[in-house]
């Protein structure tokens, strides 16, 4: 009754449209002056030590990396650089913006930004070309959702945060412990290139059905022209991806770095951001950090709830109960997440 109660009323507070940060915070508010006896102090303690994690400080540098790609000539240059090399296959710019995004996605760890910087530029193309405006819409919307798996993502940055420290009992009885952010990232990798393809391969297909224009091919010195003038922002997934592997910094030095590395290319490489500029950036992307932050604020606070009055060990033995074998129980909470997802952005929704 207690675990019907807690998700029916942030089931409730969600359907309004509220906000999830503030959805959370007053479902967590209503259950501690109501249903609880947990003590005041140990959840301030838990509010404060909840989120005093080294990891967290990568979140607001890979945002404010993503906000002077966003804003500089990036995403320009490599949809110039995806149009010469793929614009001439079924598709053209279609396929061109599913190659860009997932370039995009590389660098700037999120779905929104990628589908804001690619979209803004793609989409008016497409139109002009003759591309109906919902196939357009279609393929950069999901094609933006790539920055959830391809490294370095933000949502993976906030899962790691949100599970480190935990460990759990596997089911022959070996202690696990949770991914960290260099082993979370390496796991999207390949699941995200195979949606790429995909998703390419979808385009492609539907583009020769529907008879669909495509681009003139590009010779190879217009492609390297295309390569040489987006190699800047390119570097930016060796730099950021290589330091980690090769453990030369931590992922939260890499996102510090990649911030300082897209600010150097974005103000005196493509020179495309002015001094004038940054405050509005540096505002933005603060905006956005406390934004996730907030929620991570209230999803601990959340959990910690949870935790209290057993409900995750109910759940969890529920689950052990019903005998489901790790294919089933996969696709259980693909299809959970499948439905939640659709009212709720993903941030919000891994924290849960």
């Amino acid at each position: 009754m207690t675990t019907f109660i807690i998700f029916a009323l942030l089931i409730v507070l969600l359907l309004t449209g509220m906000p999830v940060s503030i959805a959370l915070g007053l479902t967590v508010i209503t259950f501690l002056f109501t249903m609880t006896n947990v003590p005041m102090d140990s959840i301030a303690l838990k509010l404060f030590t909840g989120i005093e994690k080294f990891e967290i400080m990568a979140i607001p540098f890979f945002i404010l990396a993503g906000s002077f790609l966003t804003h500089g000539g990036v995403a320009q240059r490599m949809i110039r650089f995806a149009t010469a090399m793929v614009g001439h296959l079924p598709g053209g710019l279609g396929l061109a913006a599913v190659l860009a995004c997932a370039l995009f996605a590389s660098i700037s760890g999120s779905s929104p930004a990628t589908v804001a910087a690619i979209g803004s530029i793609i989409m008016p193309a497409m139109v002009k070309q003759g591309f109906p405006a919902q196939f357009g819409t279609g393929i950069v919307a999901t094609s933006g959702g790539l920055g959830i798996l391809l490294p370095p993502s933000i949502v993976m940055v906030m899962y790691a945060v949100a599970t480190s420290g935990m460990m759990v009992e596997g089911p022959d009885g070996a202690r696990i412990a949770s991914a960290s952010i260099g082993q979370l990232f390496i796991a999207g990798v390949i699941p995200g290139l195979l949606l790429a393809l995909m998703l390419g391969i979808t385009t492609m297909y539907r583009a020769w059905k529907y008879k669909y224009p495509r681009q003139e091919k590009a010779s190879w010195k217009e492609r390297w022209i295309a390569f040489r003038d987006s190699i800047w922002g390119l570097m930016l997934v060796v730099i950021v991806m290589g330091g980690i592997y090769t453990g030369v910094f931590t992922p939260t030095e890499a996102a510090a770095m990649s911030a300082v590395y897209a600010f150097v290319i974005a103000m005196f490489v493509y020179k495309d951001i002015k001094w004038r500029d940054l405050k509005r950036i540096i505002l933005e992307s603060a905006g956005m950090s406390a934004m996730l932050l907030y929620i991570i604020t209230n999803a601990v606070m959340f959990a910690f709830i949870l935790t209290s009055e057993q409900i995750p060990q109910n759940i969890a033995a529920w689950i052990v109960e019903q005998g489901l074998g790790i294919v089933a129980f996969l696709l259980f909470v693909n299809v959970l997440l499948l439905i939640i997802g659709m009212v709720m952005e993903p941030s919000g929704l891994v924290l849960i």
